[in-house]
């Protein structure tokens, strides 16, 4: 018996799509039949590099024009990893075509927009989903189990998370991001998307009360008819007392860290995004303890490390493969899965809202709860 898969179609040839060109084939539960670009001689030459260092077992159709990759009968889902500036329009169109969408973050360039996706995948009942990898990892599942253990971190008050990476000189002449016709969130988009999610995730998806931004530094592309972010930090407050904040920046060197601290421990791990190269992926316990006794003063460390047996990249058991893995096997059951969209739509309310306050010289921005 022909054990069903998922059919795959890739909308453009972004970088990201190269990597989740091997997530595909190590998912197990997918096939990718098809990639379309702008020319089919682009998608050629996309499919042409990535067989020859992943061959798939068939070699997937080079398609010409997006529209045309839709209109086939032979898909079931999309992967879509068009400029944000794009994304709105296709993920409707590839709604209405009947095609489940797994999307490019950040979803779109405001939360409007994202309920237009939304309202538009539930018309046509198929399932939308952001392409959040870390979402899909065990660690997460096993940081989850600790945080709700009671003791080991306690009860939450401060989340703290920075993702950042610093650009190449050429970065604001070259790159998309700089562009805000194309990627309008700049860096809040391209990197808040993961510590604000994070954020959420530790919160158990429940909404900030109110949120503000500082916009630390700007850039305008060539072509660009506003500037976008490339520094950025915000905070956002909980109701119960937790508050958590976020950095995010092309200008500072590689930092992936995340923090939660409570009353009686702190988690901490410091590649939530990328995990770093190996076969595991860790984070750690403290439960340190300040000892005065008379004139000695002493700090002491009890840290308690944590670790899953998953590969960080490339691999049937990366976050990558999961998560088209999970979304296949949502796909292939005939059900939608509402939480993913709906987080998707939380987040980027709270980016929308942080930027606001951010182009408001950064006063509070109240949040309605979702």
């Amino acid at each position: 018996m022909t054990k069903r898969r998922c059919r795959w179609g890739i909308m453009g040839t972004a970088g990201i799509a190269r990597k989740n060109w091997q997530a595909i084939a190590d998912s197990g539960n997918g096939k990718l039949v098809a990639v379309a670009s702008r020319t089919q001689a682009k998608a050629q030459q996309f499919i042409d590099e990535c067989q020859g260092q992943v061959p798939h077992p068939q070699v997937p159709e080079a398609v010409e024009g997006y529209q045309a990759l839709l209109d086939r009968t032979d898909i079931d889902a999309v992967y879509i990893p068009l400029p944000t500036g794009m994304r709105c329009e296709w993920v409707v169109k590839a709604a209405a075509a009947s095609k489940h969408v797994l999307a490019e973050k950040p979803a779109a360039n405001n939360a409007a927009e994202v309920k237009q996706m939304i309202d538009a995948c539930d018309e046509h009942g198929v399932q939308y989903m952001d392409g959040v990898m870390y979402m899909h990892t065990e660690r997460l599942k096993r940081m989850r189990d600790v945080i709700d253990d009671g003791h080991s971190i306690g009860k939450i008050k401060r989340i703290s998370a920075a993702f950042s990476f610093c650009a190449p000189d050429e970065f604001v002449a070259q790159n998309i991001r700089a562009n805000s016709q194309l990627e309008p969130l700049g860096c809040l988009g391209d990197l808040g998307w993961y510590t604000v999610r994070f954020a959420l995730w530790v919160m158990n998806w429940q909404m900030p009360k109110r949120v503000c931004g500082q916009l630390l530094d700007e850039v305008q592309g060539p072509g660009s008819p506003e500037s976008v972010p490339t520094e950025f930090s915000g905070e956002l407050f909980f109701e119960g007392g937790v508050s958590a904040s976020f950095y995010n920046a092309f200008t500072a060197e590689n930092q992936q860290w995340a923090h939660i601290s409570g009353s009686r421990g702190l988690l901490t791990v410091n590649d939530f995004v990328l995990p770093y190269l190996g076969n595991t992926l860790r984070f750690e316990v403290s439960n340190a303890v300040f000892d005065q006794r008379g004139c000695v003063f002493t700090m002491e460390d009890y840290t308690t490390q944590h670790a899953t047996r998953e590969y960080s990249n490339n691999a049937p058991s990366a976050q990558e493969a999961n998560l088209f893995r999970n979304f296949a096997a949502n796909v292939l059951s005939g059900k939608v899965d509402a939480h993913w969209p709906k987080i998707t739509l939380q987040t980027q309310q709270i980016l929308d809202a942080c930027l606001a306050s951010a182009r408001n010289g950064g006063g509070v921005v109240q949040l309605a709860s979702t």
